[in-house]
C-alpha cells in the first residue's frame, strides 16, 4: 500500500512538472514563480546572459522588479560586464543568497566592449563632437548636428526622437540603434 501511495504520488509530481514544461516552453516571457520553474527552465535549455539581457529578459525572474531590470541593462549597457552571481547581487543591492536560486538559468560572458555583440554605446545627451563621430559612418557634420539640436531643444528620449528632430532616414536610425544610448 505504502509503494502504490508513493508511486501515485510521484506521478502526481511528474505530471505537475511536464505542465510547467509546457507552458514555458509556449511562452517565449513566461515569467518563473518559483526555483522549481527555473530549474524546469533550465532543462529545457533556457539561459539569460547576464551581459545582454534585455528588461524583458531579467523580468522573468521571479522578485525581480521593473526598476531593477531597467538598472541592469543601463549597467551593461554602460559598458560594465556581469561576471559573477556576486556581480549581480552586488548590482541588485542584496545578498547572493536571495539569489542563489536563479544560478541555473543565468551565464556571465565577457564581451569586449568593441565587440559585434556588444559595440561601445555613445550616450548622445552627454557625448561631444569628438565622441559621436566614434560612430562608425557618422560624418562629423552630423555629429555637430546632433548636438546643436540637443543644445537648442533638451535630451533626446530615445532613438525615434532622435530620428524625427534630425530627419534621418530609417536606415540611419535602424544603424544608430547598435551604437548609441539615452
Amino acid at each position: 500500500m505504502a509503494l502504490s501511495s508513493w508511486l501515485s504520488s510521484f506521478k502526481k509530481i511528474n505530471r505537475h512538472r511536464q505542465a510547467i514544461a509546457v507552458r514555458i516552453q509556449n511562452n517565449p516571457y513566461y515569467r518563473f514563480q518559483s526555483i522549481e520553474e527555473i530549474q524546469i527552465g533550465s532543462e529545457l535549455g533556457i539561459k539569460i546572459d547576464a551581459n545582454i539581457a534585455s528588461v524583458d529578459d531579467w523580468l522573468r525572474l521571479p522578485g525581480m522588479s521593473i526598476t531593477q531590470a531597467r538598472n541592469l541593462v543601463e549597467i551593461t549597457n554602460s559598458g560594465i560586464n556581469f561576471l559573477c552571481l556576486e556581480d549581480l547581487a552586488g548590482a541588485l543591492g542584496v545578498s547572493v543568497l536571495k539569489i542563489k536560486g536563479w544560478e541555473s538559468i543565468l551565464y556571465f560572458a565577457y564581451y569586449a566592449c568593441d565587440s559585434f555583440i556588444a559595440p561601445a554605446k555613445v550616450n548622445v545627451n552627454n557625448a561631444t563632437v569628438e565622441q559621436l563621430i566614434t560612430i562608425p559612418n557618422l560624418e562629423p557634420n552630423l555629429a555637430q548636428q546632433i548636438t546643436e539640436e540637443k543644445e537648442n531643444n533638451g535630451n533626446y528620449r530615445h532613438i525615434a526622437d532622435l530620428q524625427k528632430r534630425l530627419n534621418l532616414n530609417q536606415e540611419m536610425a535602424y544603424h544608430f540603434m547598435a551604437y548609441v544610448q539615452f
